[in-house]
């Protein structure tokens, strides 16, 4: 992987999201690109100030500084601190349309599931993170609201085309995690189900990865696995495609509130 985009609002930084994605970055020795992104009606002329490892660039002049100028200081510093090369693009017109085009020409996305671009309160996620993971062109990576580290990977699981692509983009993009402990977790409805062509999903992740279990839970895809999640850390959660399947579930109102407002994860995902 050589290129992260990472979701920005001009007018405010999460920088504990910009520390996640700098722990990523410096993990997979890839570049930040910042898209930093207003509500459209105040949208300026498009902007790319690259700034490396080292503290080199070119940014603005810091007399007469406007917020969304310090907020371009405050990435830029942030990426600094952290040691990762790091670039800005300022894009103009609608924010979903401007992310969209830049996904398509990167490895992975990451956002803040609270970003919304509106001055009214919404919930996590925001109907702007729902859009964009509905649309993103490449795999999208929600950040958590800290981060201390990653011990365990953990694969939802449905034995779909969608599932199996976002592990395989999983693998391909984070080869430097094939050491860590995996799980692969399947839901059924029923307590009789097996794991869903199990020996052809080992083999695969045989290839890659040395410490492999798996759990399955039972009922509802979206709540158990909720339940599931509620009482981990340093677990880094994948998943396929957004809008299909266990996803779907798992993104209803409720329980995707739930989830993003109480669980502290990294999530994956990915479409197919």
């Amino acid at each position: 992987m050589e290129k992260i985009l990472v979701a920005i609002d001009a007018n405010q930084i999460n920088a504990n999201a910009l520390d996640f994605a700098c722990y990523m970055a410096k993990m997979t020795n890839s570049k930040i690109i910042g898209v930093f992104l207003e509500d459209g009606t105040t949208a300026k002329a498009p902007v790319r100030v690259s700034v490396n490892a080292g503290g080199t660039g070119t940014l603005p002049a810091k007399e007469s500084l406007n917020q969304y100028d310090k907020n371009i200081h405050l990435f830029t510093e942030l990426c600094r601190q952290k040691q990762t090369n790091s670039s800005i693009h300022v894009d103009q017109g609608l924010p979903v349309t401007g992310i969209i085009k830049e996904s398509r020409f990167a490895d992975l996305l990451i956002v803040d599931p609270e970003m919304s671009l509106r001055s009214k309160k919404e919930g996590s996620p925001t109907a702007f993170i729902k859009e964009v993971l509905a649309k993103s062109e490449c795999p999208v990576l929600i950040a958590p609201f800290s981060f201390t580290g990653i011990d365990e990977i953990l694969f939802a699981y449905d034995g779909s085309q969608s599932a199996v692509f976002a592990i395989k983009q999983f693998t391909y993009l984070f080869p430097e995690l094939t050491d860590k402990k995996l799980t692969i977790l399947q839901v059924n409805e029923n307590d009789n189900e097996p794991i869903i062509e199990k020996e052809r999903i080992g083999e695969l992740l045989q290839m890659h990865y040395s410490a492999i279990g798996y759990h399955r839970l039972y009922g509802n895809a979206g709540n158990e696995l909720y339940r599931y999640l509620r009482p981990r850390k340093n677990v880094f959660v994948v998943m396929g495609a957004f809008g299909r399947n266990m996803l779907s579930d798992f993104f209803k109102h409720s329980t995707a509130e739930l989830v993003l407002e109480t669980i502290n994860l990294p999530v994956f995902i990915a479409h197919h």
